[in-house]
């Protein structure tokens, strides 16, 4: 499975090296790197768009040091993940996909429609709440304890834990 593991907010611009202070806005660019995805902090002056072969980006404040609570989470950054993994074919992206598809239908971005099985594979058929587009997302039939670990990825790579 591939790792997604990204470290928390750097609190360090990546173009400056300047330190990123408690409530300062700053921007954070996903990058693929091979098997992984890089996670790279900007200060807003530094910040110039998403650099090039960005996955994903967005903006959030620095957290106080002392910050023990449990991060937002942010309902379009989700499902812009959810879209740009649809079509993906690679069996961690697959699983990715589906726990996002899983935490939008919790979040009530996505609405369960039916679940279809087609050559021996399951797919979950959504909607999105806002446009009525609808999605198939393939089941990978995750274990419990995979359900978990992916989750884990999931949150992560988002930076919310």
């Amino acid at each position: 499975m591939t790792e997604y593991e990204i470290q928390p907010n750097t609190r360090q611009c990546a173009l400056s090296g300047r330190a990123l202070q408690p409530g300062e806005r700053f921007y954070t660019a996903l990058l693929e790197e091979g098997a992984h995805f890089i996670r790279k902090d900007f200060s807003l002056e530094a910040w110039q768009g998403p650099p090039a072969g960005a996955f994903s980006f967005w903006t959030g404040l620095v957290p106080p040091p002392d910050d023990n609570q449990k991060p937002r989470f942010d309902d379009d950054l989700l499902e812009e993940c959810f879209y740009r993994l649809d079509g993906q074919t690679d069996p961690s992206r697959v699983n990715f996909r589906y726990v996002v598809a899983l935490l939008l239908i919790r979040r009530k971005r996505l609405k369960f429609e039916k679940t279809i099985t087609a050559n021996g594979e399951e797919k979950v058929c959504v909607r999105c709440a806002r446009s009525g587009e609808r999605y198939e997302v393939t089941n990978p039939r995750l274990t419990e304890d995979e359900m978990a670990q992916v989750q884990e990825e999931v949150f992560k790579v988002l930076g919310w834990n």
